[in-house]
């Protein structure tokens, strides 16, 4: 039962202390109030030992405290709960931010076209559709389109030699 305690305590420590293993301070003064496993002064001996060993504090802390209650298993255990929360919200927070960072980039991408390739200030006081396309841009982008995709020879080139060579083009054809 004890080794079950020390998961949820630990548990509850993970999931509640953001900010480093410092922000867990306040939790395990909590947990030592509750549940007498430590003193104040083994806190603070345990904060000594956990700031010299390698590793984060908050589980260099959560072992120690697992190790002083229950031995190893009970390291084992109280280390496990502490990082749990943070396998389980981490791996559900990358799912979220998937779609999230596509969204962002397509965004980036859609503002880069429009500022590249379309001149919409021209557009809006002539009114001509032929007014709307910066030509001479979209022309070097259907190149490049058709250097890194299609030609075989500079299909596999290094990017940075495209946009050099795009560089050199922009200055030479006034961009």
């Amino acid at each position: 039962m004890i080794l079950l305690r020390l998961f949820w305590e630990f548990f509850k420590t993970g999931l509640f202390a953001v900010g480093g293993g410092m922000a867990t301070l306040p939790f395990l003064y909590d947990i030592s109030a509750r549940t007498g496993w430590f003193t104040a002064a083994q806190l603070a001996d345990m904060i000594a030992v956990s700031e010299s060993t390698p590793g984060p504090i908050g589980v260099n802390m959560a072992t120690y405290v697992g190790f002083t209650t229950a031995g190893v298993p009970g390291a084992v255990i109280a280390t496990l709960g502490l990082v749990t929360p943070s396998v389980i919200y981490v791996d559900a927070a990358f799912y979220g931010l998937r779609p999230c960072s596509v969204g962002l980039i397509a965004a980036a991408g859609v503002l880069v076209v429009k500022v590249a390739l379309l001149n919409t200030e021209a557009f809006a006081a002539g009114g001509a559709l032929f007014e709307l396309f910066r030509w001479k841009a979209l022309v070097l982008a259907a190149l490049l389109l058709v250097f890194t995709r299609a030609v075989k020879k500079t299909k596999k080139l290094h990017p940075i030699l495209f946009i050099l060579a795009s560089a050199v083009v922009g200055v030479v054809f006034g961009f």
